[in-house]
């Protein structure tokens, strides 16, 4: 059995045994739990009655919260618009010569590629070294663009991609720590309502088995995430 810190389980004793909270009941009591001395990150985490091997039942997508989380990610942009990809805010932006910077140098200097579809039979040649990172781009998640400008803003504004493990959960950061309660509320909020959308039309009965917040290394509680809140 994992054996948890002192702070963990001081932490713990706030969280009411048994009870599901709304999701404004929870904030509060969430950010008391918070175990670290930075600025945690607050995630929702997701059990869902999904089969991943059935195509129909792929739980994967894009989400732009309404307060963003609290994280800037680093854009590499693989174009032959180079100038508006860094007019957008890219970190880096370039072509062929970057993919053999990644090859050559194991350079990763980097959180997300996005990509105009001209460059992306250069990206597949790279697939068996981007895609077990996640690195992939992929017209689904909006990082395989013809508007390169608008993918590197939005994934800047903290648009975040997500997509169901093989044992049907779902994790998601939405937010730090020091983050006002309603922007908390907000975010967390428009994440589960989008989960719930994105209910596959084969799934019978319950869909979302249990739905949790927790901070970096905190415990977990439960809350509401079908309106109920």
């Amino acid at each position: 059995m994992k054996k948890h810190s002192k702070k963990y389980t001081e932490a713990s004793k706030l969280i009411e045994k048994g009870k599901v909270y709304t999701i404004e009941e929870a904030v509060p009591v969430l950010k008391k739990t918070s175990c670290t001395k930075f600025d945690s990150s607050v995630d929702v985490s997701f059990s869902l009655n999904v089969n991943p091997t059935h195509a129909d039942q792929l739980i994967r997508g894009t989400i732009t919260l309404p307060h963003g989380n609290g994280k800037t990610k680093k854009v590499l942009a693989i174009t032959t618009k180079v100038d508006e990809a860094k007019a957008a805010g890219a970190d880096y932006a370039g072509g062929k010569e970057l993919l053999e910077k990644i090859q050559n140098e194991n350079w990763f200097d980097f959180d997300v590629i996005v990509a105009t579809p001209d460059m992306m039979g250069e990206l597949g040649k790279m697939g068996r070294l981007l895609g077990p990172k996640g690195l992939m781009p992929n017209p689904k998640t909006g990082t395989v663009s013809p508007n390169i400008a608008q993918a590197v803003t939005e994934i800047k504004a903290g648009k975040l991609s997500y997509r169901v493990d093989k044992d049907g959960n779902l994790h998601l950061p939405v937010g730090r720590v020091s983050f006002e309660d309603s922007f908390l509320v907000d975010n967390i909020k428009a994440v589960t309502d989008h989960i719930q959308k994105a209910r596959p039309s084969t799934v019978k009965g319950t869909y979302v088995k249990n739905c949790v917040v927790h901070t970096t290394m905190g415990p977990g509680l439960a809350i509401t995430y079908d309106g109920r809140n």
